[in-house]
Order: structure tokens, then sequence, then C-alpha cells
């Protein structure tokens, strides 16, 4: 998949387009419904699958106090464009200068302009231009100005509960990760939440207590879900597919460990059975499986060891259990 930062890196030559558009934060199950449209689309007709997408987000720029976490990093909405098998991605900066475009120039500029766009596929919610004024409508009336199609496709969600509002959105999977559920947003995804980060020193309590942890950077990329003890797995992203020890069963904790008056907030996983491992400094990836508890305060290390060796039974329990 071709990756493109500015429109001054699209080919001059580029082939007439198939072409999307959105913020696509976590590229959850709504967003891969485009995305596979617009890729049939462009098979269908010959012409090459193009995104556009923008960063940082928009309310970024716009509101900073309304801006929400985001699901995931600009590299991992990169990294799941690519797995929808789309033939490019354009990267737009998205600026108060941007934001101040009408729609139609929006549309002449980087849609024809730019990407030959023959065929535009969009969501029903879509929105662009100077203070959002264009909609599917203005898409269609622009598109007969020159001369695209335009494929609209409808909310998705679970049968039952789209015209309720309960369609699958980013802010319904921000707002399920925050909560902890991240089984909940698993479904709404079409794969496991994820955090990834560069294993580093911890306080090596884990070790001492017989349960050594991987501790994740404080920048991870992804939305850091509650606090809590989470099932998950933690793989090795610098091991290649079917390598052993690659994917591990891990027990993940996310807080600021109460019991022992920590104040920084940290995720890290232990990994079952494991003391081994030798991870620091290792890019892994955390996926959260469902949450296990809430974090407490223990009253002391012997009620903590007993709750955590119940934490690890239940975990090796329900990934035992996990096809995925």
């Amino acid at each position: 998949m071709h990756r493109w930062f500015s429109r001054s890196e699209i080919p001059d030559d580029l082939p007439p387009c198939a072409v999307t558009l959105g913020n696509f934060d976590g590229v959850h199950r709504g967003h891969r419904a485009v995305l596979r449209e617009v890729v049939d689309r462009a098979r269908g007709h010959g012409l090459l699958s193009v995104a556009v997408t923008f960063d940082p987000h928009p309310l970024s720029v716009l509101r900073p106090e309304r801006a929400p976490e985001l699901v995931g990093s600009l590299p991992q909405r990169l990294a799941l464009l690519a797995e929808a098998d789309l033939d490019g991605v354009l990267v737009m900066e998205f600026t108060r200068e941007l934001a101040a475009w009408a729609p139609e120039r929006f549309v002449a500029d980087i849609l024809v302009g730019d990407l030959r766009a023959r065929t535009v596929v969009v969501g029903e919610d879509t929105r662009f231009g100077v203070r959002n004024s264009g909609d599917v409508g203005t898409l269609r009336q622009l598109g007969s100005t020159y001369g695209f199609d335009v494929v609209v496709v409808t909310d998705q969600g679970d049968r039952d509960q789209v015209s309720d509002g309960s369609r699958w959105s980013s802010s319904q999977v921000r707002r399920l990760v925050g909560e902890g559920d991240v089984d909940a947003a698993a479904h709404v995804l079409g794969r496991r939440h994820e955090v990834s980060g560069t294993v580093v020193h911890g306080d090596h309590r884990g070790r001492e207590l017989g349960y050594p942890t991987a501790n994740l950077c404080q920048d991870p990329e992804g939305l850091i879900p509650a606090d809590g003890v989470y099932a998950g797995w933690l793989v090795r992203s610098g091991l290649e597919l079917g390598v052993p020890d690659r994917r591990l069963p891990a027990a993940i904790s996310v807080g600021t460990n109460p019991t022992f008056d920590g104040t920084q907030r940290r995720v890290e996983a232990y990994v079952l059975d494991r003391s081994d491992l030798q991870l620091y400094g290792e890019q892994v990836t955390l996926e959260f499986v469902v949450r296990l508890r809430p974090t407490y305060r223990f009253s002391g290390i012997d009620e903590l060891l007993q709750v955590m060796a119940e934490d690890v039974r239940r975990t090796r329990q329900i990934l035992d259990e996990d096809p995925h």
C-alpha cells in the first residue's frame, strides 16, 4: 500500500481512483464495510483504491478541549488500512487553513485534481469542508459536476440496534475501552483492542513477588483501558509469525499499584509461567481479551499474592478457550 504524507508525494501519473475519506480512528467494523466497498468498486472498474485520512484529529486543532483520546496511533491506523487491501492512503495534515476550505474546493483539488476520483465511497454521516458544511448530498451534486459516482454505505451495527443510535463508531469504542469493557470493544472493532510500546524497567517488584512483568513505556500507542487486571496476549512484534514465543498468554495490569502507594499509571504484563524472558527494549503489543477485576488496594502482600494467583488462574482458563 502506498502512503502519501503530502499532496506533493502523489504521482503526477496516478491512474483514476475509487476514493473514500474519513478519520478512520480504530478502523472498526463500520469503517471496514466502507473500505471493502471502495476496494470492490476499484477492482470492478479498473481503478486504484485510495483512502484519504487526516492527522492530527480535527478537534485537536479546532477545539482542543474537546479532542478525544484516539483508539489508535497513526502508525496503527495505517497498518490496519493496509490490511484492508487498499492501494494507497493519503494522510493530510489537518490545519485551520484546511478546515476553512469550502467543500467544493476539497473535492476539486483533492478528490478530482490529485486523485482523479471516478467513484467516491462514503458512510451516511460523512461531513467535510468548512464547518462540516459538506455532506452526502453535497458530494452527489459535486459528483454530477465533476464526473464521479457517489456510493453511500449505510450505517453499520448490530442489526437490532442501528436504528436506536447504537451504530458502530469510534466514539463507541472509546467509551467501551475507557470503561474497561474490552470484549464489547472487540465486537465493534472486529479484533482485540491493542496497546503497543517498548518494554522498560519498572520497580522489579513483580519479580520479587514471583510474577515478573513487562512494563510498557509511558507513551504507548493505543488507548489505554480503564484501570484493572485483564486477561490478554503479549505479542513480540519483532519476531516473525510462527516463531515460538511470539504470542504469549498474559495477565495485564493497568493502574498505579495502590497497594504500594504508586502514583504513576502503568501498563504491565505477566507472561504466564515464564520467568526466563528478557524483553527490555523490545517492542511488544498487548491484546486485551477481557477485564477480570478493577484495581484494588490490598491490606498486605499476602492478600495481594492470593488475588494475583486467582488472576493467573482465571487468565489461563479464559485464554485456553480464546479462539484468537
